[in-house]
């Protein structure tokens, strides 16, 4: 199943964004998932803001794999005019350590003359309005752990000099990337309307039984399970050993898969990252060659189609030559009579 959410309201961001970008930004912030740091990132950024210097914030950094955090860092730091920070949103030192970094990425803007203006971007639900609350010390952005919470910009004064932008979280019309659907559903960044919260928690589960066994036995005893069973039974113990039965003995599986992503989401289970960039970097080549075999087929069937077409109008044609040529024929016969 492909996961995919483009509610109205987002269609809305993008021309937020872009004539935001029209009256003038020096920085655009993207407020990342630090335990999926590519799937968060949204791929239409670049085109909508105009190349702009770029601050990724990895935020929910305490929740995420310590060791690939740093790894994401590494990789954002090394590309130009791009600048990264680890960030727990609820943490005021590091936080506030964003406008010191977007002063360096625009060292020309500064002052009242020339104000530092800084769009904030993200996808739904990954701290966003917390993190403005954050910095400006009190409740100016509504928070919640439901996608979609913020629907209109706001205009948030930081310093004297400096102004921060906010759009309401955006995703982008198609995940073309399988890998990042299923991460984004299980981070909570897709509404519960768009997935099928089993199939993501098994998709979760295979990932993590490979890269965070240890985590998962420590949660729920579940000893040699991991080894031997499949995902589709290794959820449904969970759920056992979690409570989550029916009556008959019969475990209720969405209860199961909502336990699992509950705990992941909370860090429950522990510091967990869903992807590294080498893994990203493959999955995106991956989607890459599968969207171009698509794209063959549909030009394929295109042309098919308006071959038939084509031959179609063809055999109209003739059998309408063939018609008029039968009645020409019948005309010399109805004349050779007549006279």
């Amino acid at each position: 199943m492909a996961i995919q959410w483009f509610p109205g309201h987002m269609h809305a961001t993008r021309k937020a964004i872009k004539e935001r970008m029209k009256q003038g930004i020096d920085v655009v912030i993207e407020l990342l998932d630090a335990r999926l740091p590519g799937s968060s990132a949204n791929p239409l950024l670049a085109s909508l803001t105009d190349g702009k210097p770029s601050l990724k914030l990895l935020n929910k950094q305490d929740l995420a794999d310590p060791d690939r955090t740093q790894r994401w860092l590494d990789h954002y730091n090394a590309l130009p005019g791009t600048r990264a920070l680890p960030l727990d949103a609820g943490n005021k030192a590091p936080a506030k350590a964003l406008v010191t970094a977007c002063r360096e990425l625009a060292p020309l803007r500064g002052g009242m003359s020339k104000p530092l203006r800084i769009l904030i971007c993200g996808i739904p639900n990954v701290g966003k309005s917390t993190l403005i609350n954050t910095l400006v010390g009190k409740k100016s952005a509504k928070t919640g752990d439901e996608p979609g919470i913020t629907k209109v910009e706001q205009k948030i004064v930081l310093a004297q000099d400096a102004y921060l932008f906010d759009t309401p979280g955006m995703l982008w019309p198609r995940i073309h990337i399988p890998e990042s659907g299923y991460n984004l559903a299980a981070s909570g960044a897709v509404g519960r309307n768009a997935l099928d919260e089993e199939e993501v928690a098994l998709e979760l589960l295979d990932y993590l039984r490979v890269n965070y066994a240890p985590l998962l036995q420590a949660r729920y005893k579940l000893e040699g399970a991991f080894e031997t069973l499949k995902d589709d039974r290794l959820l449904e113990a969970i759920g056992r050993k979690r409570g989550a039965v029916l009556s008959g003995g019969r475990v209720n599986m969405q209860k199961a898969a909502e336990i699992l992503m509950y705990d992941f989401r909370q860090g429950v289970l522990g510091r967990i990252s869903l992807e590294t960039p080498d893994e990203f970097q493959a999955w995106s080549a991956a989607a890459a060659v599968a969207d171009a075999e698509r794209e063959r087929l549909l030009k394929e069937k295109k042309a098919q189609r308006k071959g038939r077409s084509s031959r179609d109008s063809w055999d109209a044609d003739r059998h309408a030559e063939a018609a008029d040529g039968d009645a020409d024929v019948d005309d010399v016969d109805e004349d050779a009579e007549d006279a």
